[in-house]
């Protein structure tokens, strides 16, 4: 990455404090130049969301070869979210920790995240909803353990509380190829769907059976965790789907 490049983010890392900036690196016409974009995350000082109309626009421009964005009042250690979302991006990324200095905020370091088949742990993981939160962590469970991918719905954090969504309606869970179990039937692999202060009143967590009274779940603002299933979230059981892949149990 050439100086300029390096200056102009900078200058957009220090502009936007204490937000997240973000933005792309894109050749265009054999130049390297970096484009600022808008950040569209409903908490943008805490995470960011590159909006989609920029990236598009970027795309049509040139090439895009890196995805930039900053941390305020942190180091530029990538997150475990940053490392998974550069892994999916396929790109190289570029983080810039702002830190508050004498005479204002300043670029304390930069670091660059090259995708390198991180993935990260089905427990112990951190949160971030949306990509790694309970439908995530499901999500990678059937990838990794049975090889099949989910759909991947957009989900606002929240959402359970917004008086109309019901993200895990039937409907839904039939077109990803689940169909419905009871308890009694429950087997390693299936989905177990929860109402956890759930202001909709619809189920609005979801984890997986995994045999032996345990369940693999991710909760709101938690690390990913394995856990007896039982008491508390049996109670909470709202509905039991199995993957019509799944293989089958003995």
């Amino acid at each position: 990455m050439n100086p300029e490049t390096q200056a102009d983010i900078q200058v957009h890392a220090v502009s936007e404090y204490p937000r997240e900036c973000c933005g792309l690196v894109v050749v265009v016409r054999g130049r390297e130049r970096y484009v600022p974009c808008r950040n569209v995350a409903a908490t943008p000082a805490e995470h960011f969301a590159l909006d989609p109309r920029d990236y598009a626009a970027a795309s049509d421009a040139g090439q895009i070869t890196a995805i930039v964005h900053s941390h305020p009042d942190a180091p530029a250690r990538p997150s475990e979210a940053d490392l998974v979302q550069c892994e999916a991006s396929e790109l190289p990324w570029v983080i810039v920790s702002v830190m508050p200095g004498e005479n204002g905020p300043e670029v304390a370091e930069t670091r660059f995240v090259e995708p390198s088949g991180y993935q990260a742990p089905l427990v112990g993981r951190t949160w971030s909803h949306g990509l790694l939160d309970c439908w995530g962590l499901c999500r990678d469970w059937y990838a990794r353990e049975w090889g099949l991918i989910l759909p991947d719905p957009p989900r606002a954090d929240g959402w359970w509380n917004d008086g109309a969504t019901s993200l895990y309606n039937d409907a839904a869970l039939r077109d990803a190829n689940f169909v419905p179990v009871s308890a009694s039937e429950i087997a390693k692999g299936d989905l177990v769907l929860m109402q956890i202060r759930s202001g909709n009143r619809v189920p609005n967590h979801a984890g997986i059976y995994l045999g032996d009274g345990q369940m693999l779940h991710h909760l709101h603002g938690r690390l990913s965790s394995r856990d007896n299933y039982g008491g508390y979230y049996a109670e909470m059981t709202r509905s039991i789907w199995r993957h019509r892949a799944a293989p089958e149990t003995t």
